[in-house]
């Protein structure tokens, strides 16, 4: 039964590559994507249930390619992350509070420093302890979606720190 489960994992990966892959395969990088060119990536995807939200102008500066962010609760820090194109954070630490992320759609990476990067699929749940350097993001050439929440405490800060190696991100299946 167990390597029944293996078996079906992997062919859902392998799926959501495959469609990471075809759904980008006709569109020119360099160029950018329009609102319903996401949303007809993200369908493609397995779809999404939030909103893509607004552009990440914020904090542009520290994630590269394009994302957007569309903020779910006024109590509580939780935002859905929406990575184009294999858009990814560089590497950061949240100070006073864990980040929690639930994969959504698409195909994704996280890295904790020192660890092995790990694949993030829909449906996957995991929490960075807090005072931990890491970044997360969009599988290359891949769009993803995540949502991300924080513990609503006052005077959470992100330490924001050097871009994820470039050829090491690229090497990511």
């Amino acid at each position: 039964m167990k390597k029944f489960f293996k078996a079906k994992k992997f062919l859902k990966a392998a799926a959501i590559s495959a469609l990471c892959i075809l759904s980008t395969a006709n569109v020119t990088f360099a160029k950018d994507f329009t609102e319903s060119e996401i949303k007809a990536g993200l369908e493609k995807l397995g779809g999404s249930i939030f909103p893509i939200g607004e552009l990440n102008i914020a904090n542009e500066k520290y994630f590269t390619g394009t994302s957007y962010v569309a903020w779910l609760s006024k109590d509580v820090p939780m935002g859905n992350v929406t990575f184009v194109d294999g858009a990814h954070t560089f590497w950061h630490i949240h100070h006073k509070s864990c980040q929690i992320l639930i994969a959504e759609s698409g195909r994704g990476y996280y890295q904790i420093w020192g660890e092995e990067a790990k694949e993030l699929l829909p449906g996957q749940v995991v929490t960075i302890p807090e005072g931990v350097k890491h970044w997360h993001g969009a599988a290359p050439h891949c769009m993803f979606q995540h949502i991300s929440v924080m513990k609503p405490v006052e005077g959470i800060t992100t330490e924001w720190l050097e871009e994820v190696d470039k050829n090491f991100y690229n090497s990511l299946k």
